[in-house]
């Protein structure tokens, strides 16, 4: 069979065909028995030129022994017994029609190519297809003779002849090993006159060759990113409002920066709306893929880019300087890791009864002093080896700080991925490996009874992240043009609002994660120009989501990079509780000496201010130190002007000292915000390392590993039997200190030193005292439980409590037990039976900075 060669441009769009000059027919899939038709589909017909020469993909693919055969078809073996059959109808230039099929069969691709109006090419005419194959750059076929060609053959491309079958029909058909796919089919015809030996070429009405995809189709837009269908094939769905062209990378080793192979995607058969999409059928012969994209930043178009929506991500590539691709990550061809989550049960705790422990994976294992193999510091393993500890403290839940793939130099609240775990919290970096990690250790948290949430930051992002290369307009505010290079992403634009939404259920549905913290949620409010929503569209959705309703969600509006505070009323609809500033602020004041009694009494009782709107004070999440901020260490050692904003004070003396009365001032004071932390209605939120005294030395943006030998200290062993003890007092006096409701006004009495009403309006006050009222048949233990009094006195000076009288419990007579005064020496500031009060004893001594709780018992309680 004779070979020529084609010396031209092959265009990548299928031809226009119909009687309407703007129709075009596009590939239709049938069933079984059913008859296969064309649906005409108006569009514009744009030409475009593929990019990228892969024919060394074609000699390195396992396709040394493949046919290429041109035979006559049977008159039923097209149309009938067909399983999925891709059909095209092309109109040429002399007004001729052909119709090709792209069927699969015994595991080889079938094309076969009919000609419809044997008129137009004339009855006594000879007809042959000159056809050859390409992948990305149409310009350059790929070998058919693998076996002796080389990157000068130009015999690129095969003559086959026409033939009559037996019913008549003109038909060529072409037979391919799957390995070949997928790739471009690019033909004319050649017609030669019997009456001369001269010959005339055939294209379309456009004068450009007529394509045909094998092994891919277009695909589906739905669900974005890959996805995998019933009969193998693996669908690509990326959404891009601004890009003119889009060109799917896929890469068969990781260690090459430089695709193995590259689809373009025609805008016309490979986009609906502004989902870029197409299917290619499996199993595929790659590793990763990426897309590079052009539209607006012409100067990108190069870069080969993450998908975003990529379930599993790729090592990270450093630029070099002969490379023309961005510094990238890609995604790694698979929806998911397998892993055996059959024996978990999520804990589902009520929201009431949590005490949280907020840490970070890296730097809560990192530190030698773990005493954990080095495999492990700072990972998920490493986290879940140390889960005693958190059960030693009384903690059932834990919030981890954001642990998406992040920009390593400004910090973990500039995320550059959403659906996936960074490796820096996995030493081999496998990203398998680091996904199942992560899962191992909410698997065992789950069987600990234990919670896990994450800390989301939906906010701001990377400035390299895929987004801003996809559609900048489209995922930020302004256009991305942030004036202060922070990236913000523009959350209730509605693809983004989608965005936000799917990488939540990925990790509720994947990791099995029980809940969001959402940081700088003040910015989930803002619209595209950045003025404040009533409704904000993502924040009404994440409460009325099927699946993420089931889970908890949390508003903190803090910004930690701007520590200023936001005073906003965040829109809940019932669902979004919030993690309490104002709580964080008034406790500070008042301990320093500088609050109001009403504000304490306030944040004691749940923060009504806030969520007595339907909620309830199981909505407050409480804390007194943060990741970003003073640790609660500093905060009794540091006061400057630069940090004014901390509300700290440092008891006499600034930083370090060996100064007695300062260092016990101090320790009283840490005993005080635990004390109140625990005992106040609401979530209390306990930061890394507040248990053993972790320093930051002043600076309210640094963050240290935690010092596990530091829990060996006196001062480490006290705080952390002092915070197991109120851990543990909390469950035991759940009906008073763990409630969903807010306790009634009945229920609550208020005392100044004397039992008389406190000092309300008086600024110079500093002493405040509480009778917390037991209803009965509502202890969690079974047992009828008394009253609480509790009194707390920031002055400067002691002050003499005046007890009230101790009600009976039933018939029985009883008595107060003093269970906590933090001015008393260890180990008696705390003890879980408790100290009774002698009967004659009618003032209590308090000492300056000091808070007490009693519990009305009976005598042998």
């Amino acid at each position: 069979m004779a070979s020529v060669s084609l010396p031209f441009m092959v265009h990548s769009h299928y031809l226009s065909c119909g009687a309407t000059r703007s129709s075009r027919f596009c590939a239709s899939v049938n069933n079984i028995g059913e008859r296969l038709e064309c649906s005409p589909k108006s569009m514009d017909i744009a030409e475009k030129h593929f990019m990228r020469e892969v024919s060394q993909f074609g000699r390195r693919n396992s396709c040394q022994h493949y046919a290429l055969n041109a035979l006559p078809a049977a008159d039923t073996f097209v149309f009938q017994n067909l399983v999925k059959v891709s059909s095209f109808l092309f109109r040429t230039e002399n007004k001729g029609q052909l119709k090709v099929l792209v069927d699969k069969k015994n595991g080889k691709y079938i094309v076969h190519v009919e000609v419809i109006s044997l008129q137009a090419f004339g009855i006594e005419n000879e007809l042959a297809l000159i056809w050859g194959l390409y992948r990305s750059d149409s310009s350059c076929f790929m070998p058919l003779n693998l076996q002796r060609s080389d990157q000068n053959d130009k015999q690129n491309t095969v003559e086959t002849p026409f033939k009559k079958n037996p019913s008549g029909k003109i038909v060529v058909e072409l037979e391919f090993e799957p390995s070949l796919a997928p790739f471009y089919i690019s033909f004319l015809l050649k017609c030669k006159l019997n009456l001369t030996s001269s010959s005339i070429e055939v294209r379309s009405p456009r004068k450009t060759n007529l394509v045909v995809p094998v092994g891919f189709s277009s695909g589906h837009t739905t669900p974005l990113g890959i996805s995998v269908s019933a009969d193998g094939s693996v669908n690509f769905s990326l959404f891009s409002q601004s890009a003119k062209s889009m060109v799917l990378c896929l890469f068969d080793d990781p260690r090459k920066r430089k695709p193995a192979l590259e689809i373009d995607l025609d805008p016309y058969v490979n986009r609906t709306g502004d989902i870029w999409h197409t299917s290619i059928d499996g199993p595929l012969p790659f590793v990763r893929y990426g897309y590079r994209c052009k539209g607006d930043n012409q100067g990108k178009a190069e870069y080969v880019i993450l998908d975003p929506y990529a379930k599993i991500v790729g090592e990270f590539i450093p630029a070099q300087q002969d490379s023309d691709l961005l510094p990238k990550s890609l995604g790694i061809l698979r929806t998911g890791t397998a892993f055996d989550w059959s024996t978990d049960v999520l804990p589902c705790l009520p929201m009431e009864k949590l005490i949280v422990y907020r840490l970070n994976v890296m730097q809560f294992t990192k530190d030698k002093s773990s005493k954990l193999p080095p495999q492990i510091l700072g990972t998920f393993a490493g986290v879940t080896k140390k889960l005693q500890h958190l059960k030693d403290l009384g903690i059932n839940a834990v919030l981890l700080e954001p642990i998406f793939p992040f920009d390593e130099q400004k910090g973990p609240y500039f995320p550059w991925h959403f659906f996936s775990p960074t490796s820096l919290y996995e030493s081999p970096h496998d990203k398998q490996s680091v996904s199942n990690s992560m899962k191992e250790m909410v698997k065992t948290f789950h069987a600990n009874g234990m919670e896990v949430l994450l800390e989301v930051a939906f906010t701001r992002t990377a400035e390299d992240m895929s987004l801003s290369q996809i559609d900048n307009f489209s995922y930020y505010h302004n256009g991305g043009q942030d004036l202060n290079g922070k990236n913000a992403l523009n959350c209730n634009y509605p693809v983004v609002q989608q965005l936000v939404l799917d990488s939540l259920r990925h990790w509720v549905v994947e990791f099995h994660i029980d809940g969001f913290c959402f940081s700088n949620a003040a910015s989930l409010l803002q619209g595209f120009n950045k003025d404040v929503l009533l409704r904000p569209p993502l924040v009404e959705a994440i409460a009325f989501d099927p699946l993420l309703s089931q889970v908890k969600i949390i508003a903190d509006s803090f910004d930690p990079y701007n520590l200023e505070p936001k005073d906003i009323k965040f829109p809940h609809w019932r669902r979004w509780a919030e993690i309490n500033q104002k709580f964080c602020d008034d406790i500070r004041n008042f301990l320093r000496g500088k609050g109001l009694l009403s504000d304490l009494a306030t944040r004691l009782c749940g923060s009504g201010d806030i969520f007595s709107d339907g909620r309830g004070p199981a909505f407050s999440f409480n804390f007194i130190a943060r990741n970003f901020g003073l640790s609660l260490v500093d905060l009794v050692s540091y006061s400057n002007v630069a940090i004014a904003s901390q509300l700290s004070w440092n008891c006499g003396e600034e930083g370090p000292t060996n100064k007695a009365s300062v260092l016990q001032l101090r320790l009283k004071q840490i005993r005080n915000f635990l004390f109140i932390l625990f005992i106040s209605l609401g979530v209390p939120v306990l930061n890394m390392g507040d248990e053993c005294g972790q320093s930051s030395d002043g600076s309210p943006y640094l963050e240290k590993p935690l010092n596990w030998d530091a829990l060996k200290t006196p001062f480490g062993i006290q705080i952390t039997e002092f915070i197991s003890f109120l851990s543990s007092l909390r469950r035991r006096r759940s009906d008073i200190l763990q409630r969903k409701n807010f306790m009634k006004v009945e229920n609550i009495e208020w005392h100044g030193s004397n039992l008389s009403p406190p000092s309300w309006d008086e600024p110079s006050s500093k002493f405040l005292a509480m009778t917390l009222k037991a209803e009965t048949e509502v202890s969690e233990s079974g047992d009828t439980e008394g009253h609480l009094f509790i009194a707390f006195n920031a002055a400067d000076h002691p002050e003499s409590v005046v007890l009230p009288e101790p009600p009976a419990i039933g018939a029985a007579d009883t008595a107060w037990f003093c269970l906590v005064d933090t001015a008393l020496p260890l180990p008696g500031f705390f003890t879980a039976e408790g100290v009774p009060v002698e009967d004659d004893v009618a003032e209590y001594e308090m000492k300056p900075h000091s808070c007490a709780l009693f519990e009305a018992k009976t005598a042998t309680g």
